[in-house]
């Protein structure tokens, strides 16, 4: 029973008390405290060439509110909470005003809003200028995605450009903004509308029919770009919603989530769906943020019921809502990275140079990093010595490029260069690194003698080429590493070697 409603914090005095078996409505004691006291006015403030605007309206007394009162003792089903007409009238027009006024200079919203709505060329454009940019901002900073998305914009600025890029090319030009799948997911799903017609889907329910688009995705596209009167719902529109109502419930259950797509279907406008969705995201992303939130300045803040109970109870707090959910503990992987280098020739043995070859190997088309480039690695069970670590390295270039490190070449140099920490959001990734430097008897045409090549696919780049690639950014790290060692491994060359090698 206890997942089937938003659960509440029920606040006596100064004692925070466990959750109520019946759980019961998060006005309980704000309802019992507007019978002694009259709402404050709403206060906003706006900005004007840099000067602060003080805009006052009296909040609306909902019916809805006064039921809840007259029940707060007895306890109402958060299930059956929502936003009255009035409040619903109100809070809209709070935040579409604040959002005219203060909403951020962002590339995509100036293609959103450019151009005539029954320009249906001009639809299209909003539609995937949308599209790139709500999926470059999953699980990223507005201010990394501005250059990401410019880029991407002029390289590829229709959705037919799009469908003609390899995924190579896409994943160069998706290098460091991490989770690598959402980037395939843009090329998959350009491609599947050209095949199909090269029309963009204009409703939820055709949207999210494209690969990688799902409900938040699609509900933005078909409201900013085609006006449908959909809702959206993030993290920001969570925390929003989360304490315009006092919710702390686990917003991550699904019964949770399905009641925040509710209450934030009842507050969008009709006449101006995008642009209310926007300025929802935008007031949890600049004003209702996760931990100092700007109450003073909040459009909105007469509807917030965490911002009343901060007011009438001392260990209240606007940022407990919503709750924090416990992250499950990230999985602790190691790996064994050898950077194996190719000299062309003995000549190069003398000193170490960045002329030689790089081995690159690619990863899977399924999991983790998928389809990207990467320096030859093994994953270790364990912690393991170094002694281990070469051996699993020794094996895997042998099964995979017949290369026997003890009879087909000569190892310049072997130097175990250092550990280093990659975070994914599930996995901490231990990377302990070598430089492995060869001389091939024989030519680097012995590599090609027997790759797996139902498994693995790989190439031999040199170092101007490495650079240029669009790598991840822990193998950037590692290949950073190796260059740091050779430049600190080049001064303790003796002069003559130097001067002989110049000769």
């Amino acid at each position: 029973m206890a997942n089937s409603y938003f659960q509440t914090n029920h606040l006596v005095g100064k004692t925070r008390q466990p959750f109520p078996t019946k759980l019961i409505s998060m006005d309980d004691n704000v309802v019992a405290a507007k019978k002694k006291k009259a709402a404050p006015p709403i206060t906003t403030t706006t900005t004007t060439n840099k000067r602060p605007r003080r805009v006052t309206r009296t909040k609306p007394k909902c019916k809805e509110e006064e039921e809840v009162e007259e029940e707060a003792t007895t306890g109402v089903d958060i299930e059956d909470l929502g936003f009255c007409r009035n409040e619903t009238l109100e809070i809209r027009a709070s935040l579409l005003e604040w959002y005219d006024l203060n909403q951020r200079d962002l590339p995509w919203r100036r293609i959103s809003s450019s151009d005539e709505d029954h320009d249906k060329d001009a639809s299209e454009t909003r539609a995937y200028a949308v599209w790139v940019s709500e999926i470059m901002l999953q699980q990223t900073r507005v201010q990394t995605v501005v250059d990401y998305f410019n880029r991407w914009m002029l390289k590829w600025p229709t959705l037919a450009h799009l469908a003609r890029a390899s995924l190579e090319e896409v994943n160069d030009m998706w290098a460091g903004l991490g989770y690598y799948r959402r980037a395939r997911y843009l090329l998959e799903g350009a491609k599947m509308i050209v095949e199909e017609g090269g029309v963009f889907p204009k409703t939820v329910s055709a949207l999210r029919k494209v690969p990688g688009i799902g409900d938040y995705t699609a509900g933005a596209i078909a409201s900013i770009a085609f006006k449908e009167v959909v809702p959206v719902v993030d993290g920001n529109v969570v925390r929003v919603v989360a304490r315009l109502k006092a919710i702390s419930a686990n917003p991550k259950e699904s019964v949770t989530i399905k009641n925040f797509w509710k209450l934030a279907g009842q507050l969008v406008d009709p006449s101006r769906s995008g642009d209310f969705n926007q300025a929802l995201m935008e007031l949890g992303a600049t004003v209702c943020t996760p931990l100092n939130p700007s109450c003073s300045v909040c459009p909105v803040s007469a509807h917030c019921r965490a911002l009343s109970r901060s007011k009438q109870h001392t260990l209240a707090l606007v940022t407990d809502y919503p709750i924090r959910v416990v992250k499950s503990k990230q999985r602790h992987d190691f790996t064994a990275v050898s950077v194996v280098e190719i000299l062309e020739s003995q000549d190069m043995i003398e000193e170490l140079q960045s002329d030689g070859r790089f081995l690159l190997v690619k990863r899977p088309d399924e999991g983790l990093l998928a389809g990207l480039w990467e320096f030859p690695s093994v994953l270790l069970g364990v912690e393991t010595d170094l002694a281990t670590r070469r051996n699993a390295i020794d094996k895997f270039l042998k099964k995979f490029f017949n290369l026997d490190l003890k009879k087909s070449c000569t190892i310049v140099l072997r130097e175990d260069i250092g550990e280093y920490v990659h975070i994914f959001s599930h996995i901490r990734l231990k990377m302990y690194v070598e430089l492995l430097v060869l001389c091939l008897k024989g030519g680097t045409h012995v590599l090609h003698e027997k790759p797996d090549s139902k498994t693995m696919a790989w190439k031999s780049v040199n170092s101007e080429a490495l650079s240029s690639m669009g790598l991840t950014s822990g193998v950037r790290k590692v290949y950073s590493m190796i260059e740091k060692f050779k430049q600190n491994k080049s001064k303790t060359i003796p002069g003559k070697a130097r001067e002989k090698k110049k000769s």
